[in-house]
Protein backbone atom coordinates (compact mmCIF):
# COMPACT_ATOMS: atom_id res chain seq x y z
CA UNK A 1 0.00 0.00 0.00
CA UNK A 2 1.03 3.19 -0.52
CA UNK A 3 1.93 5.92 2.04
CA UNK A 4 -0.39 8.28 3.09
CA UNK A 5 0.22 11.90 2.84
CA UNK A 6 -0.49 14.36 5.03
CA UNK A 7 -3.27 15.97 2.95
CA UNK A 8 -4.20 12.28 2.58
CA UNK A 9 -4.61 11.92 6.42
CA UNK A 10 -6.26 15.34 6.74
CA UNK A 11 -8.85 14.65 4.04
CA UNK A 12 -9.71 11.09 5.64
CA UNK A 13 -10.72 13.48 8.96
CA UNK A 14 -13.73 15.10 7.20
CA UNK A 15 -16.78 14.47 8.36
CA UNK A 16 -19.02 14.31 5.15
CA UNK A 17 -18.31 13.13 1.54
CA UNK A 18 -19.29 15.08 -1.91
CA UNK A 19 -21.79 13.82 -4.21
CA UNK A 20 -18.79 13.70 -6.50
CA UNK A 21 -16.47 12.05 -4.14
CA UNK A 22 -19.24 9.02 -4.01
CA UNK A 23 -20.23 9.18 -7.50
CA UNK A 24 -16.31 8.31 -8.48
CA UNK A 25 -16.28 5.76 -5.97
CA UNK A 26 -19.14 4.16 -7.53
CA UNK A 27 -17.37 4.12 -11.03
CA UNK A 28 -14.25 3.31 -9.51
CA UNK A 29 -15.04 -0.03 -8.10
CA UNK A 30 -17.78 -1.03 -10.64
CA UNK A 31 -15.23 -0.45 -14.30
CA UNK A 32 -14.22 -3.24 -15.37
CA UNK A 33 -10.49 -1.43 -15.72
CA UNK A 34 -8.14 -4.47 -16.93
CA UNK A 35 -10.64 -5.36 -19.79
CA UNK A 36 -10.78 -1.76 -20.61
CA UNK A 37 -7.56 -1.18 -20.83
CA UNK A 38 -6.85 -4.54 -22.33
CA UNK A 39 -9.21 -3.11 -25.21
CA UNK A 40 -6.70 -0.31 -25.70
CA UNK A 41 -3.35 -2.06 -25.63
CA UNK A 42 -3.25 -2.97 -29.16
CA UNK A 43 -3.88 0.72 -30.49
CA UNK A 44 -1.33 2.28 -27.92
CA UNK A 45 2.05 3.30 -28.32
CA UNK A 46 4.87 1.04 -27.03
CA UNK A 47 7.36 3.49 -26.18
CA UNK A 48 9.92 1.77 -28.08
CA UNK A 49 10.82 5.25 -29.39
CA UNK A 50 10.66 8.43 -28.23
CA UNK A 51 9.43 9.20 -24.37
CA UNK A 52 7.65 6.24 -22.72
CA UNK A 53 3.78 6.48 -23.18
CA UNK A 54 1.50 7.33 -19.70
CA UNK A 55 -0.09 4.38 -18.63
CA UNK A 56 -3.34 3.40 -20.12
CA UNK A 57 -5.44 3.66 -17.19
CA UNK A 58 -3.94 6.58 -15.69
CA UNK A 59 -5.10 8.48 -19.37
CA UNK A 60 -8.49 6.42 -19.53
CA UNK A 61 -9.66 7.72 -15.53
CA UNK A 62 -8.51 10.98 -17.26
CA UNK A 63 -10.76 10.63 -19.94
CA UNK A 64 -14.19 9.67 -17.89
CA UNK A 65 -13.68 12.51 -15.43
CA UNK A 66 -13.31 14.82 -18.77
CA UNK A 67 -16.93 12.73 -20.34
CA UNK A 68 -18.54 12.39 -17.03
CA UNK A 69 -18.18 16.12 -16.27
CA UNK A 70 -18.10 17.59 -19.32
CA UNK A 71 -15.15 19.44 -18.74
CA UNK A 72 -12.84 20.54 -21.93
CA UNK A 73 -8.85 19.23 -22.27
CA UNK A 74 -7.54 21.83 -20.64
CA UNK A 75 -10.60 22.21 -17.71
CA UNK A 76 -10.39 18.76 -16.69
CA UNK A 77 -6.51 19.18 -16.26
CA UNK A 78 -7.04 22.21 -13.64
CA UNK A 79 -9.91 20.55 -12.26
CA UNK A 80 -7.45 17.26 -11.27
CA UNK A 81 -5.12 19.81 -9.38
CA UNK A 82 -7.88 21.49 -7.53
CA UNK A 83 -9.96 18.85 -6.58
CA UNK A 84 -8.59 15.80 -4.27
CA UNK A 85 -11.50 13.31 -5.35
CA UNK A 86 -10.84 13.63 -8.44
CA UNK A 87 -6.88 13.44 -7.93
CA UNK A 88 -8.20 10.07 -5.76
CA UNK A 89 -9.75 8.69 -8.51
CA UNK A 90 -6.86 8.94 -10.43
CA UNK A 91 -4.40 7.75 -8.05
CA UNK A 92 -2.06 10.60 -8.46
CA UNK A 93 0.81 11.21 -5.84
CA UNK A 94 2.20 15.24 -6.41
CA UNK A 95 5.09 13.62 -4.72
CA UNK A 96 6.13 11.06 -7.85
CA UNK A 97 4.05 12.34 -10.40
CA UNK A 98 1.71 15.38 -12.30
CA UNK A 99 -1.22 15.38 -14.19
CA UNK A 100 -0.85 14.23 -17.90
CA UNK A 101 -0.76 17.67 -20.08
CA UNK A 102 -3.97 18.77 -21.74
CA UNK A 103 -2.08 17.66 -25.01
CA UNK A 104 -1.82 14.15 -23.72
CA UNK A 105 -5.16 13.46 -23.17
CA UNK A 106 -6.08 15.55 -27.08
CA UNK A 107 -3.70 12.85 -28.37
CA UNK A 108 -5.53 9.60 -26.55
CA UNK A 109 -9.11 11.20 -27.31
CA UNK A 110 -8.33 11.36 -31.06
CA UNK A 111 -6.89 7.44 -30.57
CA UNK A 112 -9.89 6.33 -28.95
CA UNK A 113 -12.59 8.36 -31.96
CA UNK A 114 -10.33 7.08 -34.73
CA UNK A 115 -10.19 3.47 -33.22
CA UNK A 116 -13.85 3.55 -32.30
CA UNK A 117 -12.83 2.09 -28.85
CA UNK A 118 -15.61 3.92 -27.36
CA UNK A 119 -18.14 1.19 -28.68
CA UNK A 120 -15.59 -1.50 -27.93
CA UNK A 121 -16.13 -0.14 -24.32
CA UNK A 122 -19.77 -0.31 -24.49
CA UNK A 123 -19.94 -3.63 -26.30
CA UNK A 124 -17.85 -5.01 -23.57
CA UNK A 125 -20.06 -3.72 -20.73
CA UNK A 126 -23.31 -5.31 -22.44
CA UNK A 127 -21.48 -8.81 -22.49
CA UNK A 128 -20.54 -8.29 -18.64
CA UNK A 129 -24.40 -7.64 -18.50
CA UNK A 130 -25.41 -10.83 -20.24
CA UNK A 131 -22.62 -12.89 -18.05
CA UNK A 132 -24.17 -11.51 -14.96
CA UNK A 133 -27.64 -12.31 -16.31
CA UNK A 134 -28.50 -8.35 -15.46
CA UNK A 135 -29.62 -7.76 -19.14
CA UNK A 136 -32.76 -9.53 -20.32
CA UNK A 137 -33.92 -10.86 -23.97
CA UNK A 138 -36.75 -10.93 -25.19
CA UNK A 139 -37.30 -7.26 -25.79
CA UNK A 140 -36.51 -4.27 -26.84
CA UNK A 141 -37.84 -0.07 -26.25
CA UNK A 142 -36.68 2.33 -28.64
CA UNK A 143 -36.77 6.28 -28.46
CA UNK A 144 -34.45 9.13 -29.86
CA UNK A 145 -33.60 12.35 -28.45
CA UNK A 146 -32.38 15.54 -30.15
CA UNK A 147 -28.75 17.10 -28.68
CA UNK A 148 -28.37 20.51 -30.20
CA UNK A 149 -25.16 21.55 -31.67
CA UNK A 150 -23.35 25.35 -32.21
CA UNK A 151 -25.37 27.39 -34.44
CA UNK A 152 -22.02 29.44 -34.37
CA UNK A 153 -20.43 30.60 -37.35
CA UNK A 154 -17.08 32.11 -35.91
CA UNK A 155 -14.66 29.33 -37.36
CA UNK A 156 -12.49 29.17 -40.27
CA UNK A 157 -14.96 27.50 -42.30
CA UNK A 158 -17.50 29.98 -41.32
CA UNK A 159 -19.60 27.84 -41.50
CA UNK A 160 -22.17 25.59 -38.66
CA UNK A 161 -21.11 21.94 -38.50
CA UNK A 162 -21.97 20.26 -42.05
CA UNK A 163 -22.93 16.66 -40.21
CA UNK A 164 -25.49 18.38 -38.42
CA UNK A 165 -29.15 19.65 -39.16
CA UNK A 166 -32.03 21.63 -38.18
CA UNK A 167 -35.24 20.36 -37.30
CA UNK A 168 -38.90 21.57 -36.06
CA UNK A 169 -40.26 19.89 -33.05
CA UNK A 170 -43.81 21.34 -31.71
CA UNK A 171 -43.23 25.10 -32.29
CA UNK A 172 -39.71 25.21 -32.07
CA UNK A 173 -35.97 24.57 -34.40
CA UNK A 174 -33.45 22.77 -32.96
CA UNK A 175 -29.85 22.33 -34.61
CA UNK A 176 -28.10 19.45 -33.88
CA UNK A 177 -28.02 15.36 -33.83
CA UNK A 178 -30.30 12.89 -32.85
CA UNK A 179 -29.49 10.08 -30.52
CA UNK A 180 -31.01 6.79 -30.58
CA UNK A 181 -31.31 4.41 -28.51
CA UNK A 182 -32.26 0.29 -28.25
CA UNK A 183 -33.32 -0.12 -24.22
CA UNK A 184 -33.87 -3.68 -23.06
CA UNK A 185 -37.45 -3.68 -22.03
CA UNK A 186 -36.56 -5.58 -18.94
CA UNK A 187 -33.49 -4.04 -17.36
CA UNK A 188 -33.66 -1.05 -18.78
CA UNK A 189 -30.29 -1.22 -19.62
CA UNK A 190 -29.14 0.45 -23.00
CA UNK A 191 -27.77 -2.52 -25.70
CA UNK A 192 -27.86 -0.13 -28.84
CA UNK A 193 -26.58 3.70 -29.95
CA UNK A 194 -26.72 5.04 -33.02
CA UNK A 195 -26.42 8.97 -33.95
CA UNK A 196 -27.59 10.95 -37.06
CA UNK A 197 -28.63 13.94 -38.32
CA UNK A 198 -31.73 15.97 -36.34
CA UNK A 199 -33.90 16.15 -39.19
CA UNK A 200 -33.55 11.78 -39.84
CA UNK A 201 -37.28 10.66 -38.74
CA UNK A 202 -37.21 7.91 -35.88
CA UNK A 203 -38.71 5.16 -37.44
CA UNK A 204 -36.56 4.87 -40.32
CA UNK A 205 -33.70 4.09 -37.37
CA UNK A 206 -35.94 1.88 -35.59
CA UNK A 207 -34.44 -1.74 -37.25
CA UNK A 208 -31.22 -0.77 -36.33
CA UNK A 209 -31.68 -1.11 -32.67
CA UNK A 210 -33.37 -3.96 -32.31
CA UNK A 211 -31.84 -7.97 -31.38
CA UNK A 212 -31.92 -10.71 -33.34
CA UNK A 213 -33.91 -12.67 -30.53
CA UNK A 214 -36.49 -9.66 -29.60
CA UNK A 215 -39.98 -10.82 -29.63
CA UNK A 216 -41.75 -7.40 -28.53
CA UNK A 217 -40.56 -4.22 -28.95
CA UNK A 218 -42.32 -0.72 -27.22
CA UNK A 219 -42.20 2.83 -28.57
CA UNK A 220 -43.73 6.19 -28.63
CA UNK A 221 -46.35 7.45 -31.51
CA UNK A 222 -42.89 8.35 -33.94
CA UNK A 223 -42.63 4.53 -34.23
CA UNK A 224 -46.14 3.73 -35.94
CA UNK A 225 -46.28 1.98 -38.92
CA UNK A 226 -43.04 0.78 -38.34
CA UNK A 227 -44.59 -2.51 -39.49
CA UNK A 228 -45.56 -1.99 -42.10
CA UNK A 229 -41.84 -0.33 -43.76
CA UNK A 230 -39.83 -2.39 -46.32
CA UNK A 231 -36.27 -3.29 -44.37
CA UNK A 232 -39.10 -4.83 -41.68
CA UNK A 233 -41.81 -6.59 -43.77
CA UNK A 234 -38.21 -8.31 -45.80
CA UNK A 235 -37.19 -9.94 -42.38
CA UNK A 236 -38.49 -12.65 -41.51
CA UNK A 237 -37.09 -11.91 -38.01
CA UNK A 238 -37.93 -8.34 -37.72
CA UNK A 239 -42.02 -9.12 -39.24
CA UNK A 240 -42.92 -11.57 -36.16
CA UNK A 241 -41.91 -9.36 -33.72
CA UNK A 242 -45.10 -7.70 -32.28
CA UNK A 243 -44.61 -3.56 -32.19
CA UNK A 244 -46.31 -2.19 -28.87
CA UNK A 245 -46.55 1.41 -30.03
CA UNK A 246 -48.32 3.78 -28.18
CA UNK A 247 -51.07 5.70 -30.13
CA UNK A 248 -51.44 9.33 -30.26
CA UNK A 249 -53.63 10.53 -27.62
CA UNK A 250 -56.06 12.79 -29.80
CA UNK A 251 -57.12 9.11 -31.51
CA UNK A 252 -58.54 7.69 -28.42
CA UNK A 253 -62.68 6.67 -29.09
CA UNK A 254 -64.88 8.20 -26.32
CA UNK A 255 -66.50 6.26 -24.02
CA UNK A 256 -69.32 6.54 -21.08
CA UNK A 257 -69.09 7.39 -17.73
CA UNK A 258 -69.81 4.27 -16.27
CA UNK A 259 -67.74 2.18 -19.07
CA UNK A 260 -64.31 1.06 -18.53
CA UNK A 261 -61.88 2.64 -20.86
CA UNK A 262 -59.56 -0.39 -22.15
CA UNK A 263 -57.99 2.00 -24.98
CA UNK A 264 -56.15 3.97 -22.23
CA UNK A 265 -55.48 1.04 -19.76
CA UNK A 266 -53.50 -0.56 -22.57
CA UNK A 267 -51.53 2.33 -23.55
CA UNK A 268 -50.69 3.13 -19.98
CA UNK A 269 -49.64 -0.40 -19.41
CA UNK A 270 -47.29 0.12 -22.63
CA UNK A 271 -45.95 3.50 -21.23
CA UNK A 272 -45.46 2.17 -18.37
CA UNK A 273 -42.84 -0.34 -20.00
CA UNK A 274 -41.87 2.17 -22.09
CA UNK A 275 -40.58 4.49 -19.70
CA UNK A 276 -37.60 3.06 -18.62
CA UNK A 277 -35.79 4.58 -21.82
CA UNK A 278 -35.86 8.17 -19.61
CA UNK A 279 -33.75 7.08 -17.13
CA UNK A 280 -30.75 6.05 -19.62
CA UNK A 281 -31.44 9.85 -21.09
CA UNK A 282 -31.37 11.63 -17.61
CA UNK A 283 -27.82 10.37 -16.85
CA UNK A 284 -26.29 11.53 -19.74
CA UNK A 285 -28.04 14.33 -20.70
CA UNK A 286 -28.40 15.60 -16.69
CA UNK A 287 -25.66 14.15 -14.83
CA UNK A 288 -22.99 13.86 -17.17
CA UNK A 289 -23.83 17.26 -18.89
CA UNK A 290 -24.01 15.81 -22.68
CA UNK A 291 -26.92 18.42 -23.69
CA UNK A 292 -25.06 19.87 -26.38
CA UNK A 293 -22.25 18.12 -28.85
CA UNK A 294 -19.10 19.10 -28.00
CA UNK A 295 -17.30 18.30 -31.17
CA UNK A 296 -17.98 18.14 -34.76
CA UNK A 297 -19.50 15.67 -36.99
CA UNK A 298 -21.38 12.76 -35.70
CA UNK A 299 -18.37 10.21 -35.50
CA UNK A 300 -16.37 11.73 -32.23
CA UNK A 301 -19.41 12.47 -30.76
CA UNK A 302 -21.38 8.85 -31.17
CA UNK A 303 -17.84 7.71 -29.98
CA UNK A 304 -18.51 9.73 -26.56
CA UNK A 305 -22.14 8.77 -26.25
CA UNK A 306 -21.02 5.09 -26.56
CA UNK A 307 -18.54 5.73 -23.13
CA UNK A 308 -21.36 7.81 -21.90
CA UNK A 309 -24.25 4.79 -21.90
CA UNK A 310 -21.63 2.42 -20.64
CA UNK A 311 -21.06 4.54 -17.84
CA UNK A 312 -24.65 5.25 -17.55
CA UNK A 313 -25.74 1.17 -17.57
CA UNK A 314 -22.75 0.78 -15.19
CA UNK A 315 -24.23 3.74 -12.77
CA UNK A 316 -27.45 2.31 -12.98
CA UNK A 317 -26.33 -1.26 -12.18
CA UNK A 318 -24.46 0.01 -8.81
CA UNK A 319 -27.46 2.60 -8.01
CA UNK A 320 -29.61 -1.07 -7.88
CA UNK A 321 -27.27 -2.54 -5.69
CA UNK A 322 -25.75 -5.17 -8.61
CA UNK A 323 -22.65 -5.97 -9.81
CA UNK A 324 -20.94 -7.77 -12.93
CA UNK A 325 -20.31 -10.61 -10.90
CA UNK A 326 -22.00 -13.50 -12.15
CA UNK A 327 -25.37 -14.40 -10.03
Amino acid sequence: MKQESFSDMEYRCRKKKTKREEFLEIMDEIIPWEEWVSLVVPHYPTGKRGRPPIEIETMLRMYLLQCWFSLSDEGVEDAIYDSYAMRKFMGINFFEQDVPDATTLLHFRHLLEEKGIGKLFFDAINRCLERAGRMMRGGSIVDATLISAPSSTKNAEKKRDPEMHSVKKGNQWHFGMKCHTGVDAGSGFVHTVEATAANVHDVTIAARLLREDDKAVYGDSAYLGIEKREEIKSNPQLSAIEYRINRRPGRFPRVSDNAIDWERYIENRKSAVRCKVEHPYRIVKNIFGFRKTVYRGLRKNLNRLHVLFASANLYMLARAGGSLCPA
